[in-house]
This record gives C-alpha cells, structure tokens and sequence, in this order.
C-alpha cells in the first residue's frame, strides 16, 4: 500500500477526524500515561485548527491538521526508503511539492520539520474543504519495495476503520484483552460512562479521564449527547 491507495480508502474528513477522536479516547483509557500511548488528539492544538497524531514509540509517526481550509496529513515511517535521510536530506520528490497553498504552512510547520528546516515526511494527503476526495503528490515510488513510503504501517487503522482492527491492534499493542464492544461504543462517539470505561481499564474512573475528554473533545454526558450509530465490525 502506497499514499496513493490511502487516498483511496480514507473517509470524509468529518469522519476521519471523528474516527481520530475515538482513537485517541480509546488510547487515553487503556493507558493513562500519555508519553505510552499510540494515538492523541488535541482540539485545542492552535486557534480554529485541531491535531491528531500516532506515535508507534520506534520513530514512525503521523499528523493530521484539521481547520477550516480542510485537512492535511503527514505521515513518517523512518525506515521507509523514501524518508529524507535516505535521499540526501530531502523530502522524496513529488511527497510535498504539490501542497495547496492553504496547507504550505504545515509544510513548514517546525513540530513536522527537524533541526535544519527539513520537513521530515514519507508521506503526505490532503483534502480542502470544498474537495469530493483526498489528493497526494505525482509520485515516481521507488521499484522493489512493497511499502515505500511506510504507509501501511502508518495509516493501517485509518483505512481498515473497524472496531476489531482496534481490538488486535490494541491486544498486541498493549499486550491487554480488550472489550470489543466497548471498542464499538467508543467508536460510535457515544459519552463515557464508569461501566464502559471499566471495560476497557478497571484501573482507571471517568473522572480521571476528564482532562482527557476535555482535550479530545470527546462528547460528554448531558453536554455533548449524539445519536447512537451502527459501527461494522
């Protein structure tokens, strides 16, 4: 799979920056030490603008701008033969050389850059708001490889967007059983209550994932109440 097969595969961005939040949620709960978890979300990240990112803890890694211009995504896999360290310091021609105007500060946006301004990206996505799909560089990839530009590992549970890819991922990840409805409940975005999170963490209370629920803008109950929605496995 290439950036070009995400394109593909990723939902609106309504929907993705909804299966974000239930990401970083789930994460939050089954492990309350930020610095271990998988996936964040912050909807506070800069003025009108919120974040979603994944770190795997091994150097790969993806960031997702969402704002009023739409959304942009960059993703790192650091052994990918496209990172810039395997071509002389410089992003893989075409990754980012399209990016609308709208997104070019993203591009240099130092969280994304290293210590000498390079953008440290494999791949990159976007979609502006008034697109009917996402869209990606003209990308000449590398012969020889099945994953060049890392997405696979990158956006693996963004593409297969069922609660049971979160189930195996978290079980291998966290090395935990995790309660496949519970996975459900969180991704249909419905508020938190004790039994639920008990489910996924008996170690952790409702009240201790409140700065949490603040940060991901997590519906929460009385305030944020949606409607239940039916999730695939």
């Amino acid at each position: 799979m290439t950036v070009h097969d995400v394109a593909r595969r990723l939902p609106s961005i309504a929907e993705l920056r909804d299966l974000c939040r239930s990401l970083a949620m789930l994460d939050a709960i089954l492990c309350p030490a930020w610095e271990g978890r998988y996936h964040s979300f912050n909807a506070g990240w800069a003025d009108g603008e919120e974040m979603a990112s994944m770190r795997n803890g091994s150097g790969d890694e993806y960031f997702i701008v969402f704002s009023k211009a739409g959304a942009y995504v960059r993703g790192f896999a650091h052994e990918a033969p496209m990172s810039p360290y395997a071509n002389d310091g410089e992003p893989w021609p075409g990754v980012i050389d399209d990016v609308p105007d709208a997104f070019k500060p993203f591009v240099e946006e130092p969280a994304f850059t290293d210590e000498d301004d390079v953008p440290v990206v494999t791949a990159c996505l976007w979609r502006e708001a008034t697109d009917d799909q996402w869209r990606h560089g003209a990308i000449d990839f590398p012969g020889g490889y099945s994953d060049p530009d890392g997405a696979t590992g990158l956006f693996g549970l963004l593409v297969d967007r069922s609660p049971r890819a979160f189930q195996r991922f978290a079980e291998d990840y966290y090395e935990v059983p995790v309660d496949l409805e519970a996975v459900r409940y969180v991704y249909a975005l419905r508020p938190l209550d004790e039994r639920l999170v008990s489910w996924l963490n008996a170690e952790v209370t409702l009240a201790d994932l409140a700065e949490d629920i603040a940060e991901i803008g997590y519906p929460r109950p009385g305030r944020d109440e949606i409607c239940a929605s039916t999730v695939s496995d």
